[in-house]
């Protein structure tokens, strides 16, 4: 699988379908895959029309090809499997580049350290103040993507 096919697959069972606008745990309006800006750069907003799942898809397809690629090549460009750059695509398309940006986890990945992100990942399972198991599961999804321990459920 490519890095792209990877990171969709993860968004896709994490941040689940919605059809119509609601608030993620971190209060941010969101709609489809865990959309929260359209591809004009428009916010999404609790006000705004239902979409459906090939729609959806089209706006998670754009978001990782056109914003999470460029952002994971420009801040970890050593990344050296596809498994690894899916669970990363996955982790910029959840938090947003400024995360990785700022973090930890990318001087590990930079350096690579391999042994030390999953560790690091671990770390970034809070949402709206709170910790979400969901975050955790996801979380530990990447991190053995990271360490290159794919099987079909990750």
């Amino acid at each position: 699988m490519t890095a792209k096919e990877l990171a969709t697959g993860l968004c896709k069972r994490f941040e689940g379908f919605y059809s119509r606008p609601y608030l993620c745990p971190a209060g941010v309006p969101t709609i489809g895959f865990g959309t929260i800006r359209y591809e004009n750069g428009v916010k999404v907003t609790l006000q705004d029309p239902p979409i459906d799942r090939a729609r959806a898809e089209e706006l998670l397809a754009w978001e990782i090809e056109r914003v999470c690629v460029p952002a994971l090549m420009r801040l970890c460009p050593a990344v050296d499997t596809p498994e690894r750059a899916g669970a990363l695509l996955d982790f910029i398309y959840n938090l947003g580049s400024g995360s990785l940006r700022a973090s930890t986890l990318r001087k590990r990945v930079n350096a690579e350290d391999w042994d030390s992100v999953p560790s690091e990942l671990a770390k970034w399972v809070y949402g709206g103040g709170r910790r979400l198991k969901g975050l955790e599961i996801r979380r530990a999804a990447e991190a053995r993507l990271c360490q290159n321990e794919f099987d079909a459920d990750t």
